[in-house]
């Protein structure tokens, strides 16, 4: 009977272990796909797709609005000069959408690997892994406890903890591939994390029980962002520049890394910026352009909307579609331009942001509006504002960070020509953050600064 059972659980631990394996090397080889870049063909296919998409729109409103109009049929809009109108603003706009495309799809992003050399991992000194400080991003958010007697009125007082736990900043792990700069976002503590929201809880019941003034001090990453070990590729095999990351998309290092965009078949990045801002803003243009003329079109034909060509009506949602999203994708890259961030430098300051909001919660009742604004506010004078005195990259105002990218001429701003002012390789970084990339509380900020 023993031996019947020794060899059944024999059986059944032979069989999990060839499950194990199998679901094991299942997930290595959709590893290993997933950090293949996709395929030339695959990159390129939403070219053809756009091009496609624009060139029905103009052979609907040029063979199907334009030339009615201009033969004078019934039941259309305007007459000939309309129409003569309509087709030269139409080809314009479409014109110029079109150069700017063709600019933004044949202009590289800049790659890292066209300017670096391959070198061996640097080594870091005196590594300590991120989960050792119990005080380091507790509770997911960069914000310390503060006993009381070491606030004062005018600002706080930083623990020894500020200057030498963060002196010796983590690595990152061997296998992390993406590592480095400010794309990469930090993990969350791991040890002693039980104990340090104990505490806290406490500390925070106390403070909210007596009702005393909030003791909590926004602590920012201490990460020396850019040392070479915290820019290092490991997939390619050297140091990125800074603001350089790993497309997974393309398989390779793109200089000022934005978003990867299956529109144009590549990543957005440093030498084609300028172009892709340029080309939403032609495409916005003409896609209000052609839904408004042609929305009237069907708006005049009234109670003989059987008589409206079906395929200006598909027009009409297409234009309609684009126009939104080019809207929001214009809005959203004048506002990084204008805070010198890309999309993924933004998610760090998002995070930081939301990071604040959690603490707050925390601490005070959802209906004390004031309480938080004032908390904020403090915060705000004790290290500067998150999203400019905060950023590594803040030029120092709105028209810099702008010009860096768009360029120094106005018909810049429009007109796809010439080339972008940044190298990609080299950036200056803000005086409020040391020479290592961390940023510094407003007492070690540069006099002219304070």
């Amino acid at each position: 009977m023993d031996k019947h059972e020794d060899s059944g659980n024999d059986k059944e631990h032979k069989c999990c272990g060839v499950m194990e394996e199998a679901v094991a090397h299942s997930r290595a080889k959709r590893e290993k796909r997933r950090q293949k870049p996709m395929p030339w063909i695959v990159l390129k296919l939403a070219i053809v797709i756009t091009l496609g998409i624009i060139a029905y729109a103009f052979y609907v409103y040029i063979g199907r609005l334009c030339v009615p109009m201009i033969k004078r049929h019934k039941h259309m809009l305007g007459g000939r000069g309309m129409g003569v109108a309509f087709l030269v603003v139409f080809c314009v706009l479409g014109l110029m959408m079109l150069w700017s495309y063709m600019k933004v799809v044949l202009t590289s992003p800049g790659l890292a690997k066209q300017y670096v050399q391959p070198s061996p991992r640097p080594v870091f000194d005196n590594a300590v892994p991120t989960w050792w400080d119990s005080t380091r991003d507790l509770m997911g958010a960069s914000y310390q406890y503060v006993p009381p007697q070491q606030t004062q009125m005018n600002g706080t007082q930083y623990d020894s903890n500020y200057s030498n736990a963060d002196a010796s900043a983590s690595a990152p792990a061997d296998g992390e591939v993406n590592a480095g700069m400010t794309d990469a976002i930090p993990a969350a503590a791991g040890a002693h994390v039980e104990n340090a929201k104990g505490i806290v809880q406490a500390e925070t019941n106390k403070v909210s029980s007596q009702a005393l003034p909030m003791m909590f001090t926004r602590r920012p990453s201490q990460d020396p962002v850019l040392l070479p070990e915290y820019r290092y590729c490991y997939k390619e095999g050297f140091v990125k520049p800074p603001r350089a990351h790993h497309c997974r998309a393309c398989g390779t290092c793109v200089l000022r890394y934005d978003h990867h965009c299956p529109w144009i078949g590549q990543c957005v990045g440093a030498r084609n910026h300028r172009f892709f801002v340029i080309f939403i803003e032609w495409g916005l243009l003409f896609c209000l352009w052609t839904f408004s003329t042609t929305m009237a079109e069907v708006i005049r034909s009234g109670t003989r909307f059987s008589t409206v060509d079906p395929q200006i009506i598909v027009i009409i949602a297409l234009s309609a579609l684009f126009a939104f999203f080019t809207s929001a994708l214009l809005g959203s890259h004048a506002i990084l331009i204008l805070r010198n961030l890309t999309t993924v430098e933004s998610l760090s300051m998002q995070r930081m942001k939301e990071q604040e909001d959690r603490v707050l919660a925390r601490l005070y009742a959802w209906h004390q509006f004031g309480a938080k604004r004032r908390q904020r506010k403090q915060w705000d004078q004790e290290w500067g504002e998150i999203g400019t005195e905060g950023n590594l990259w803040w030029l120092g105002s709105y028209r810099k960070n702008w010009e860096s990218v768009m360029g120094h001429h106005v018909w810049e701003w429009f007109l796809p020509i010439g080339r972008s002012p940044q190298d990609g390789l080299t950036y200056p970084t803000n005086p409020r953050f040391d020479a290592e990339g961390r940023w510094r509380p407003r007492s070690e900020w540069p006099r002219e600064l304070q």
